[in-house]
C-alpha cells in the first residue's frame, strides 16, 4: 500500500521555523509517506537541500519561480542552474511557469526563464512542475512547442475550468495537482473534475498556503493533504483509502525515479 504523497509542499520556508519537526510528524501521522519540495529561488536552496538532507521521506526539486524573476534574473537563474547541476540528486524542475497576477513587469523574462528551465527538463528527464497564474494563454503558447515532446510533469495549482482542464491534458504526459482550493466553498473545482479522469490527478497542499477546508486561514501543511483525498472522495464516489492509492500511483509516474 503507498502512502499518500504531496507532490508540492514547502515545509522547508520560513513559516515552519518553530515547528517543522513536529509538521514532519504530523504529516507522518495522517498517512503521508512522500513530500516532493519545489524550490522557490536562489535564497532557498539552503534551507530546502538541508531539509531533504536530514529527511529520506523529502524529495528536493529545483527551478526558479516565475515571481522571483527580476531585473538580476539571468544572475538568479544560473546560481539555480549551479545548484541543480552540482551532482546532487533532484527528482524534477520545478517551481517554474508564469505569474502575471501581480506584476506584468517582467513577462517576456518570466517566459525567457520558463522555456530555459522546460529545455532543462528534456534535458535531464525530469518532471517539470508547472506554475500558472493569470496566465493560461502565455502558457499554452510556451508550451506549445512541447505538446508531441516526452516532457512530463504536473501543473500545479489546478483552478480552471474544464475548458482549461482541457488544454492542459492534451500534454498527455502531465497530471493536474489538486490542492485545497477544491474544498472552498464558491469553488467550481468539484463539477469540473467531476469531468476529469482520476488518473490524471496527482494530490498537493502547496504548504504553507492554501488551506483546505477546515483549516481555511491557517497555514496549510502536509498532513492537511488528508482533507483534499477526501473532498475528491465524495466527488469521485469512492473510499478516501483508494482516492489516496489511485492519486499516488499517478505521482510515481510523474516522478519516475523516487524510491
Amino acid at each position: 500500500m503507498i502512502g499518500l504523497i504531496d507532490t508540492h509542499t514547502h515545509l522547508f520556508c520560513e513559516e515552519f521555523d518553530d515547528d517543522r519537526e513536529l509538521a514532519l510528524i504530523r504529516a507522518k501521522q495522517a498517512g503521508v509517506s512522500r513530500m516532493f519540495m519545489p524550490n522557490i529561488d536562489d535564497t532557498t536552496t539552503e534551507a530546502l537541500l538541508g531539509m531533504c538532507d536530514k529527511h529520506k521521506e523529502c524529495y528536493p526539486l529545483m527551478g526558479l519561480h516565475p515571481t522571483s524573476v527580476d531585473s538580476s534574473w539571468e544572475e538568479r537563474l544560473s546560481k539555480v542552474e549551479k545548484v541543480l547541476r552540482s551532482g546532487r540528486k533532484f527528482y524534477g524542475i520545478g517551481e517554474v511557469g508564469l505569474d502575471l497576477y501581480w506584476d506584468k513587469t517582467y513577462e517576456n523574462e518570466q517566459k525567457k526563464a520558463f522555456k530555459t528551465q522546460i529545455e532543462w527538463a528534456l534535458e535531464l528527464d525530469l518532471p517539470l512542475i508547472i506554475h500558472s497564474r493569470n496566465a493560461h494563454k502565455e502558457l499554452m503558447e510556451c508550451m506549445s512547442p512541447y505538446r508531441e515532446s516526452q516532457l512530463r510533469g504536473i501543473f500545479h495549482s489546478f483552478g480552471g475550468d474544464i475548458g482549461e482542464a482541457e488544454n492542459l491534458l492534451e500534454f498527455k504526459n502531465f497530471m493536474l495537482g489538486i490542492n485545497g482550493i477544491v474544498t472552498f466553498k464558491k469553488s467550481s473545482l468539484p463539477e469540473t473534475l467531476s469531468r476529469i479522469p482520476l488518473e490524471r490527478i496527482v494530490l498537493e497542499t502547496d504548504s504553507p498556503y492554501l488551506a483546505p477546508v477546515p483549516h481555511r486561514g491557517e497555514r496549510n501543511e502536509s498532513a492537511y493533504v488528508i482533507s483534499i483525498a477526501e473532498k475528491l472522495a465524495s466527488i469521485y464516489k469512492m473510499p478516501t483509502e483508494e482516492i489516496a492509492q489511485h492519486t499516488s500511483v499517478n505521482a510515481l509516474k510523474v516522478f519516475l525515479n523516487a524510491g
